[in-house]
């Protein structure tokens, strides 16, 4: 048995996986697939995701009797404790404050390789 969670993902990618899985709700997929093509569905997902989140839960022989992957989750981290996946989840104002950061980096990043670059235009001539 296999869960898939999509969320903003292209509608594209959506319909392709209704070949193999039901969809329940949006963005909400099960059915029985073989490990094969769970793995070469997920890396699929992964690919055409874009931006969107995905998270998929499969049936495997450990302690939890399922696994997890999670794919562009910037809240939720899974942890392997011996053999045994946990979800830490990162505090949302932590989560806000590393996105605030990034975007400064990047804006700076930016600025500084304007800065670095030679100024074309016409030259200051001097009339006599």
């Amino acid at each position: 048995m296999v869960i898939l969670l999509l969320e903003k993902v292209p509608k594209s990618l959506r319909g392709e996986i209704t070949r193999w899985l039901i969809e329940l709700d949006t963005g909400v997929f099960v059915g029985r697939i073989s490990a094969l093509v769970r793995d070469l569905l997920w890396e699929k997902v992964v690919a055409t995701a874009g931006s969107g989140r995905c998270a998929m839960a499969y049936r495997i022989d450990r302690e939890l009797g399922f696994a997890m992957r999670l794919h562009n989750y910037t809240d939720r981290v899974l942890q392997d404790f011996d053999r045994l996946t946990l979800i830490t989840v990162r505090n949302a104002e932590a989560i806000r404050k590393a996105e605030r950061l990034e975007r400064e980096i990047e804006r700076l990043r930016r600025r500084a390789e304007r800065t670095q670059q030679p100024r074309s235009g016409p030259e200051h001539t001097s009339h006599q």
